[in-house]
């Protein structure tokens, strides 16, 4: 396999804490299956962080950024049976790839990671 895109995103909680008070900020950014995912969990602040970074890591490595043609709710992080998180995107986020990677069959890693005051993720993207 060949890499064709890397992606990393480093974010501070709080900004995060303070953001999702907001029901419109969860609700513009997070997918319905996360949004159901985070009532299961007591730690929320860095449940959204990790996925917001993970979000954003993942437009770095197809190197669009989240302005040109690619949408937070395009992008789910859920996570397997054994807790491992992954990218579940939609048929927009595919195109986009094709057409900016020129790459039809692929697999995404992502990595997640937080402390106290900060969340990241890494992305890479293989063909």
């Amino acid at each position: 396999m060949k890499i064709i895109g890397i992606g990393v995103d480093i974010i501070d909680n709080k900004r995060i804490k303070e953001s999702v008070k907001n029901k419109k900020f969860i609700s513009q950014v997070f997918s319905k299956k996360e949004i159901i995912q985070s009532k299961k969990t007591k730690y929320k602040t860095y449940y959204f962080a990790k996925r917001f970074a993970a979000k954003e890591a993942l437009s770095k490595a197809i190197g669009t950024g989240l302005k040109k043609g690619l949408s937070f709710k395009d992008i789910s992080i859920v996570n397997d049976k054994f807790g491992k998180p992954y990218y579940e995107i939609n048929n927009n986020i595919k195109k986009l790839i094709y057409r900016k990677l020129k790459a039809k069959k692929i697999k995404i890693f992502l990595s997640l990671a937080d402390e106290k005051n900060y969340s990241i993720a890494f992305s890479v993207i293989h063909k």
